[in-house]
């Protein structure tokens, strides 16, 4: 236990510097940051979904400068993807774009007689899948394995992705001019749906007030840690204690999507496998070594909302989750086996 202990006290320490760094440049999101943060320790990629200006891309691209890439020979976790992956990779995606234009190709060098493999942007180990609903079902699809098996399949030869990769996509509102929608299966494949919202008016001023400053902390900024430190934190993050009486109320919220007359289909297994590493994470990032019904109550929305499909009467879709979730959270609270 106390090997565990200490590499839990290590892993809080990481995530409590990622947490801290991005503060200083994105004011006033210190929940969504710290979302983002869970999601990076718990093996899952995010989709911020908000209106363009929102500082959705800002977020991603420091959250990138904020991961070092190891030194060579010194990674208790090497890649398997080789030399060509970096630490940061952004993709705008635009509606004329092909999947080799993401996944990468295959080059015909004249001069040997053979094909090349030249590595798309994938090959990061953070990715910013900048206005990903832009794009159309082809790219879509493309990148869909790249996000569920960490792999890419070209010419019917497979590369592995790093073991770090992290997918932080954005999107824009479906009433913006341009978008497609995602189709539910990559939705399924974000651990989070993220709405960025807009700040208040005093944090607003704030940032009029310091841009010039901010502007230049998120250009300059030094990495918080490594490649090696985060991986180190994910599997830190599984010894969080996730207790039977808890795990009993994450299987019966997802059996309660499924039997509910004002959702048309529920949540997965997969969705209840999303939901108990999440939950852990967002311990983890509260510096605890167990998860509460608090931890589940919090993160419910963000993991099941997406891969749920309210009908129409159901009003507000998280006020309905939540009136779901209600008695199976005060079963829990009343056992007293939390």
């Amino acid at each position: 236990m106390a090997v565990i202990t200490e590499e839990l006290n290590t892993a809080q320490q990481t995530v409590s510097k990622l947490c801290s760094s991005l503060e200083r440049v994105i004011r006033g999101r210190s929940d969504t940051i710290r979302l983002v943060i869970a999601a990076l320790i718990a093996d899952g990629h995010v989709l911020l979904e908000d209106y363009p200006g929102s500082g959705k891309t800002t977020l991603s691209k420091t959250l990138g400068r904020l991961i070092a890439e190891d030194q060579p020979g010194h990674s208790q976790f090497p890649s398997h993807a080789g030399e060509q992956v970096v630490p940061f990779r952004r993709i705008q995606f635009t509606p004329d774009m092909l999947p080799g234009d993401v996944l990468g190709v295959n080059i015909f060098d004249p001069k040997t007689g053979q094909f090349h493999f030249m590595h798309g942007p994938v090959f990061a180990h953070i990715v910013l899948a900048d206005e990903i609903n832009r794009t159309g079902p082809k790219v879509q699809a493309a990148f869909l394995e790249c996000m569920a098996e960490k792999q890419v399949t070209l010419d019917n030869v497979t590369r592995p992705l790093d073991q770090l990769f992290f997918v932080l996509g954005t999107q824009n509102p479906l009433d913006i001019a341009g978008t497609y929608p995602l189709p539910q299966v990559q939705l399924d494949r974000f651990l989070f749906k993220i709405p960025m919202g807009y700040v208040d008016s005093l944090t607003e001023n704030s940032i009029l007030e310091n841009h010039q400053a901010i502007r230049e902390d998120s250009i300059s900024i030094e990495p918080a840690c490594s490649r090696s430190e985060v991986l180190a934190a994910r599997r830190a993050c599984e010894a969080v204690h996730v207790s039977p009486a808890l795990r009993e109320a994450i299987v019966g919220t997802v059996q309660a999507t499924r039997k509910n007359p004002m959702i048309q289909f529920g949540a997965s297994t997969r969705a209840a496998l999303m939901l108990q590493s999440s939950i852990r994470a967002w311990a983890l990032i509260n510096g605890r070594d167990f998860a509460t019904e608090d931890d589940l109550f919090y993160v419910a929305p963000y993991v099941l909302l997406h891969r749920l499909r309210f009908h129409a009467g159901a009003g507000d879709s998280k006020k309905a989750l939540e009136t779901l979730m209600a008695p199976i959270i005060e079963r829990l609270v009343r056992s007293g086996l939390r």
